[in-house]
């Protein structure tokens, strides 16, 4: 498996922000994967967001402690490699636990910005490569907390198709109104 490795100064694109070692970047500054000067496909905040500290309740599940512990333990038992970043799954809880104020302020107020992808070429049996895009442990952290709150709201949309389908009945539902 060939990886390449981010270019030397990638990283700093837009210059690096020294005390938490992440780049600064703006919503102008690319596509989101490392070396790739491709189409945009950054997040972006939603224009009307809550008023005051007010967050979403599906926000607020996301980023409860037990939510964020379980997200740790699956990243983490995935083992993947590091993002662009270069920080390894096991540097993350130290990483967390010192930055998580500010972490946590920026997905609430909607100013988080994820990482670019680390773009890796991976062989395909069948001869030529494809491409893969490993995002940072952070990014993985976080994305896997919001699919342990927002996959139960979704997979009875999907299961009662299945579940009518084969005659077992109606699939469970989800509180997540």
């Amino acid at each position: 498996m060939g990886v390449e490795p981010a270019p030397e100064g990638s990283m700093n694109r837009g210059g690096t922000d020294n005390s938490v070692g992440r780049p600064k970047r703006s919503w102008g500054d690319g596509d989101g994967i490392a070396g790739d000067p491709g189409t945009a496909c950054q997040a972006v905040p939603a224009p009307d967001g809550p008023a005051g500290d007010e967050a979403p309740p599906l926000l607020e599940e996301v980023l409860r402690r037990e939510n964020l512990r379980r997200a740790y333990q699956r990243v983490r038992s995935n083992a993947g490699a590091a993002g662009v970043d270069g920080m390894a799954v096991r540097d993350l809880p130290a990483y967390v636990q010192q930055e998580w104020p500010r972490i946590r302020e920026e997905l609430l107020s909607g100013t988080y910005q994820p990482q670019p992808v680390r773009k890796v070429e991976i062989p395909k049996p069948s001869g030529g490569t494809r491409t893969l895009g490993i995002p940072t442990v952070l990014d993985r952290l976080i994305q896997q907390a919001m699919l342990q709150v927002l996959q139960p709201c979704f997979e009875p949309h999907f299961s009662d198709a299945a579940a009518s389908a084969s005659g077992r009945g109606e699939a469970p539902t989800a509180p997540c109104a």
